[in-house]
């Protein structure tokens, strides 16, 4: 067996169940181990799904999703399949950082466009340094390992990011990869931070 790489009876753990890997949930976050409509049926007659997409709402308000997460960033999903049906293309959500907070360490097949709505911060892609503000759009490539800090010790940062998650999985393009989880200890002002509430 090459250098590196591990069967999985090699990646078991004592109890010989298989441990966190490639497309393993790292823990037990809602937003990993519950079941997701990733790709919707597309059922009825073309002019069926036309009228009831041109019938859709065009117009979502962030405010009807809740932030989940914590205690260093947050997040809420907007658009995706799984929660609207306007589009199943493409994905987008919303990511509020606390002050110096930061959040998963990981890399996917879909690259991602991540604009700076409030703040300042940067990223390590591959180990490279990228820094950003608000006002800054942000490409995340493909397959490229990644992980968003923001770098301001007592104001807040905030991102949209939109990607196309939809179509890469429905293309089963579902490579995944947890690095390092989030860190779950926080400093004083990560854990009075709260998300704000006019988004």
């Amino acid at each position: 067996m090459a250098e590196g790489v591990s069967s999985t009876k090699e990646s078991e753990n004592t109890k010989g169940e298989v441990g966190p890997g490639h497309n393993r949930p790292a823990a037990e976050w809602a937003r990993w181990t519950k079941k997701r409509t990733f790709v919707r049926a597309l059922e009825g007659t073309y002019g069926e799904l036309l009228q009831r997409t041109h019938d859709l709402p065009r117009v979502y308000s962030t405010k009807d999703s809740k932030w989940h997460g914590g205690p260093q960033s947050y997040g809420k999903e907007i658009i995706n399949p799984a929660d609207v049906e306007v589009c199943q293309s493409i994905e987008t959500h919303l990511k509020a950082f606390a002050p110096l907070g930061t959040n998963v360490n990981h890399g996917h097949m879909n690259s991602a466009a991540f604009y700076v709505l409030k703040g300042r911060g940067y990223d390590h892609h591959d180990g490279v340094k990228y820094d950003y503000e608000a006002g800054d759009m942000l490409m995340v490539p493909n397959g490229v390992v990644h992980q968003h800090f923001n770098s301001d010790e007592n104001e807040e940062m905030v991102v949209l990011i939109m990607k196309a998650k939809p179509l890469f999985l429905f293309m089963h393009m579902l490579f995944q990869k947890t690095v390092k989880m989030p860190p779950n200890e926080a400093t004083k002002k990560q854990l009075e931070y709260e998300p704000p509430t006019d988004i």
